[in-house]
């Protein structure tokens, strides 16, 4: 009996061990996997960042004035921002690319309208399941874009404005805006010598 007895114990311990070392390793990856940071950018890069972000943004808006009803901003939706850093701050990154850029948003908010129009009496649950479900797509289809989950979440959360526009929403200002930002992009980003865009077109 003190043989069972202490086999037992020392299969607890064992599993109290295994369960402590797996919760250390789960814990310790939460450091990160080195401890320098990101090298310095330098200063041409910084502008030319700028300088593109400046004329996208700043094309979208123009465009939001000059053909859309005073007050309404449709055109400037959040996302934007996000993919104007990525498309003018970060031009190689595979995230940045053509099919990237306009495939995320579109897909997003056509995945963020399908949520709202049948979950329209539940919001807790039709803003998780459209975000989630944007990212999947994107994923199966290689057109993960980070701004479009945000496309997706503002197609159920956004304003009136948003949601009276159904369908076209998709079209514009998702559709629109970003075919501005590249074409921005492909005008801005190879300017100057250094810089090439897109990447590919695949």
């Amino acid at each position: 009996m003190s043989e069972q007895s202490g086999n037992a114990r020392g299969a607890t311990a064992q599993v109290g061990s295994a369960s402590e070392g797996t919760l250390a390793h789960y814990l310790g990856k939460m450091r990160g996997r080195t401890l320098e940071g990101p090298p310095p950018v330098p200063l041409s890069e910084v502008l030319w960042s700028w300088l593109g972000a400046c004329c996208g943004i700043g094309l979208l808006s123009f465009m939001n004035q000059a053909f859309l009803p005073s007050g309404d901003n449709l055109l400037l939706i959040g996302s934007f921002g996000a993919s104007a850093v990525l498309v003018y701050g970060a031009p190689r990154a595979p995230l940045s690319q053509p099919r990237n850029l306009v495939g995320g948003h579109v897909l997003s908010a056509t995945i963020g309208v399908i949520c709202f129009q049948v979950l329209s009496s539940l919001p807790w649950l039709a803003a998780p399941l459209a975000v989630a479900t944007a990212i999947a797509v994107m994923h199966l289809t290689r057109t993960l874009h980070p701004p479009g989950g945000a496309t997706a979440l503002i197609a159920v959360a956004g304003s009136d404005q948003i949601h009276a526009l159904g369908w076209l929403y998709v079209l514009m200002p998702v559709g629109v805006g970003a075919l501005v930002l590249l074409l921005v992009g492909l005008l801005v980003n190879n300017l100057p010598h250094q810089r090439q865009y897109p990447e590919h077109w695949r």
